[in-house]
């Protein structure tokens, strides 16, 4: 599961690397609104985390409490995770609890009014018709219901990063991007004038997609393996479905895991974790635009008999951010966009470049 942080005090946060603790001063209490907080980071990385911060907006992320009624006879969790949409239009999903597939308690419609978010919504609860109202101000997301029973809620922000963030790679590893050097990629085939790598290398040991540039392909190709990738989506609260953070992990260069900012959605096939056209993440574990995430993959290639007849379907266990997302998951052809279709044969790690400034880190790879 994902590490995570109450936010009691608005001018303080805890954020978890995967090596150390960090805490550092943010600015919840001051709103800041951009048409996008991507950007170069890097250096200290108290300083890191708090650009990220001071770049997107204050309202967007995780919260988690409860909720109770009035004459307090139950009670309940109640956690929420809040999109940016644009232009101060907001939408908040209620959940039971994070980390797992089921449908919202309620998804309410958020404006902005100077320095708080009002959101209102109705939801239907043991079919009885149920309104909610609730406000941001601060770091306290609270309202209250009514309808057959009249009850109110209370949520913190909360800030939860992947128990894998900054894993180093263990002995025997092939170290594909430490931030230093392209050495281990070139562009793709497909795109003319294939060869050095013309993406940008930013702070904080990443690499940034220079849109329009092409995707690139590791030189060396695997057959089966593990491997370890942080990446991070832009914020673009204007944009929607594939043009909001949109990129590809391509698996031997013919198997595509998607990378969207999809934080809050449903989790589809096309969407952040899915595999194009094969199957839906069985949990939707992307994070907020702007926040490190991670994919620990295990790939196995298929198998064949002497004649060539296919004997065993490609398959992929994917864990993002700590949880697994499919298991086992086979994956009978190339999915869209692959470089080829030998299947037989093995492949680079590619990275696709979709238009968006998706930045990547932290790669590396354990041959099976």
């Amino acid at each position: 599961m994902v590490s995570q942080v109450n936010g009691d005090d608005i001018r303080r946060c805890v954020v978890f690397d995967g090596r150390k603790l960090i805490t550092f001063l943010t600015v919840f209490a001051l709103p800041v609104f951009l048409s996008s907080c991507a950007g170069p980071s890097g250096g200290d990385p108290v300083l890191q985390a708090k650009k990220a911060l001071e770049r997107c907006d204050p309202f967007m992320g995780d919260w988690r409490g409860g909720w109770k009624l009035n004459d307090e006879s139950d009670s309940g969790p109640l956690v929420a995770q809040v999109m940016v949409l644009g232009k101060g239009e907001y939408k908040a999903v209620l959940l039971a609890e994070f980390d797992t597939r089921h449908e919202p308690v309620a998804v309410l419609d958020g404006r902005r009014e100077r320095r708080v978010v009002r959101f209102a919504g109705r939801t239907a609860l043991g079919g009885a018709e149920i309104e909610i109202q609730g406000v941001i101000e601060g770091n306290r997301f609270a309202g209250g219901f009514k309808g057959d029973e009249v009850g109110s809620f209370s949520m913190d922000k909360v800030i939860r990063l992947s128990p894998t963030l900054g894993a180093e790679p263990p002995p025997g590893a092939i170290v594909l991007f430490d931030g230093k050097e392209f050495s281990q990629w070139e562009h793709t085939p497909k795109k003319p004038g294939a060869g050095s790598v013309k993406w940008k290398r930013v702070g904080g040991g990443a690499m940034e997609i220079k849109p329009g540039t092409g995707s690139i392909v590791t030189k060396r190709k695997f057959a089966d393996f593990k491997l370890h990738l942080e990446f991070r989506t832009p914020f673009r609260p204007d944009q929607r479905g594939q043009a909001r953070g949109n990129s590809g992990l391509y698996l031997r260069g013919r198997y595509e895991v998607q990378i969207l900012d999809s934080y809050g959605l449903e989790g589809l096939d096309n969407e952040c974790g899915g595999i194009y056209k094969v199957g839906a993440p069985l949990v939707n574990m992307c994070s907020p635009p702007m926040q490190w995430q991670t994919y620990d993959v295990t790939f196995s290639g298929p198998r064949f008999d002497s004649g060539g007849a296919k004997t065993q379907e490609a398959s992929v266990t994917i864990v993002h951010n700590g949880v697994t997302i499919h298991d086992k998951r086979e994956i009978p052809n190339p999915t869209g966009g692959a470089l080829d279709d030998k299947v037989a044969e093995p492949g680079g790690i590619y990275l696709q470049d979709h238009g968006n400034r998706v930045q990547f880190r932290n790669i590396w790879l354990v041959e099976l």
